[in-house]
């Protein structure tokens, strides 16, 4: 009898350590829901979402460019600082691209809708702390205008936005100057992040040079801009890709995310911050001057 205390007491002190346990999968859609609760304590609330989109990236690269570099970034960042990521978001900003194949552009007030039901949804079961986690150049305004419409009224959650992430000075040189969408950098990232994807027998059989078809000052801004430039929706030259280049990105990338979560985890101002704004916009008169 003592024997079987004895081994009871030591089970239980191993789980207390987590010993014995499996690892809780980072991977929304893999927990099961007594796992996702689980998921929520170990987080502390603290989900990402990966925002990317539906694009023709050059003549080289997936259509899911976008997406499946932010859910890398993001799934190798919550390994090592645990978080929950939501599954493939691709329902983003996606106008200029609607004349090249294989594009989803949803109307605005849709996209906007949904990322709202979406974080809403995501709080409701437990993600108090939300850090979008962008993946796609034409959200970059979309983003922060949507984090500022949480101020349209009260929530019992926050939502942070991760930009695009650029990789700091240093590491392998880059060969080419223009490189904006679809080129060297991009193609380098695909390498570390789905090499089976990348075609690179393809990547010059288009041009990604500047077309330059507009003649305006640089403070001028007209949404035509990016199809004058690069009709092909593509920018740069892919051929000059590399996976030294890609993992040297893809490093600062997930680093980037860690270094968000970890950040987000530790505050706990924001949300009494939001709470005391919402109680004071409700009495605009009271506010102390």
């Amino acid at each position: 009898m003592k024997k079987i205390v004895g081994i009871l007491v030591l089970l239980a002190f191993c789980a207390s350590l987590g010993w014995g346990q499996d690892k809780l999968s980072v991977h929304w859609e893999e927990l099961t829901a007594a796992e996702f609760r689980s998921g929520i304590q170990q987080s502390q609330g603290t989900c990402l979402l990966p925002f990317g989109i539906l694009e023709k990236h050059g003549a080289h690269l997936p259509l899911g460019t976008d997406l499946l570099g932010a859910r890398y970034a993001a799934l190798h960042a919550a390994e090592e600082e645990y978080a929950i990521v939501f599954p493939e978001y691709y329902f983003g900003q996606i106008f200029e691209a609607k004349h090249e194949p294989g594009t989803i552009a949803y109307s605005t007030h849709l996209q906007l809708q949904l990322l709202q039901e979406t974080t809403d949804e995501m709080a409701r079961n437990g993600c108090k702390k939300i850090i979008i986690v962008n993946g796609h150049g034409g959200n970059e305004n979309l983003l922060p205008f949507f984090a500022q419409t949480e101020l349209e009224k009260a929530h019992d959650y926050v939502v942070y936005v991760l930009p695009l992430v650029d990789a700091p000075p240093g590491g392998p040189p880059k060969k080419t100057t223009l490189d904006m969408h679809g080129g060297e950098q991009e193609t380098s990232k695909m390498l570390i992040v789905r090499p089976d994807l990348v075609h690179m027998d393809r990547a010059r059989s288009e041009s990604g040079a500047d077309q330059a078809r507009l003649q305006l000052p640089d403070e001028l801004y007209t949404a035509i801009w990016w199809y004058a430039r690069f009709p092909n929706h593509y920018s740069g030259d892919g051929s000059f890709g590399t996976t030294e280049r890609g993992k040297f990105e893809m490093d600062a990338w997930k680093n980037a995310v860690v270094k968000a979560i970890r950040a987000v985890k530790a505050d706990q101002t924001s949300l009494r911050l939001q709470n005391e704004f919402f109680e004071q916009a409700k009495h605009p008169l009271d506010t102390r001057p």
